[in-house]
């Protein structure tokens, strides 16, 4: 994401580009672009993303940042993040780079969770299509009775659904994530979300030439809080370490 793949990797003595939080440890550390450096990246989007928070928006992006990040500091994960997800982002955010997935690992792994939640939303759409077809036939149309069998046809529904469902544990979670979601939300003060709109005046997230000298080696911080979850977070993730997460697809 910061140079073409194919261009030849070399150190940047004056420093490199770009915006602090994105950038991998190791490029800070050792000013070279990696492909694992891009995997790092791609992780701190997708955390933005389902977070739905910028990262490191309420500190400023000075040299002790970059130090922390080095140290094993990471952005906040959510509570309302799948577990499976969790621990994807957090291998893409593995300070040893050969724990990291690669391209076509991520793209096995996001393409086999996507097929799963397609096969099972896809097939819930195809049985209340055919319903719907038969209620617009005018047949047991009697007051109280279509919103009856709308009931009995979601609950046959779920029940051969059942099968698929718990094979798939992404989707399991996503619902599960959902309903937390939806209740964050619900509870979440003006003064909360207005908070989480605020970005400090030396954060900065354009690109510009970073060149901190004597910065440490890249390690994983052995401290589940240096990812930063909420003290209500459920999750069980093991920290990174030299035994990676065993994300099977």
């Amino acid at each position: 994401m910061c140079q073409p793949a194919n261009l030849k990797q070399s150190v940047k003595e004056e420093g490199i580009y770009g915006v602090l939080p994105y950038i991998a440890p190791e490029v800070l550390h050792e000013y070279q672009y990696t492909k694992a450096a891009d995997i790092y990246s791609f992780g701190i989007i997708m955390n933005e993303f389902l977070s739905e928070e910028i990262p490191f928006n309420d500190i400023p992006h000075d040299e002790f940042l970059a130090i922390k990040i080095c140290k094993g500091l990471r952005p906040t994960i959510s509570k309302d993040v799948p577990n499976l997800v969790t621990d994807l982002i957090i291998k893409c955010w593995d300070a040893e780079i050969k724990n990291r997935p690669t391209t076509k690992e991520l793209y096995q792994i996001l393409t086999k969770w996507n097929d799963e939640i397609k096969n099972i939303e896809g097939s819930k759409y195809s049985e209340y299509s055919e319903y719907s077809e038969y209620s617009e036939d005018g047949e047991d149309s009697e007051d109280g009775k279509d919103s009856e069998d709308v009931k009995n046809s979601e609950d046959v529904k779920d029940s051969e659904n059942g099968g698929n469902i718990q094979n798939s544990e992404i989707y399991f979670q996503i619902k599960e994530c959902d309903k937390i979601r939806k209740e964050k939300f619900k509870n979440r003060s003006n003064e909360d979300k207005s908070k989480s709109l605020q970005t400090h005046p030396q954060a900065f997230y354009i690109s510009r030439l970073l060149n901190y000298k004597n910065l440490p080696k890249p390690v994983n911080s052995s401290d589940l809080s240096s990812f930063q979850f909420g003290s209500d977070a459920n999750y069980t993730v093991q920290s990174t370490s030299a035994n990676p997460f065993q994300i099977k697809f």
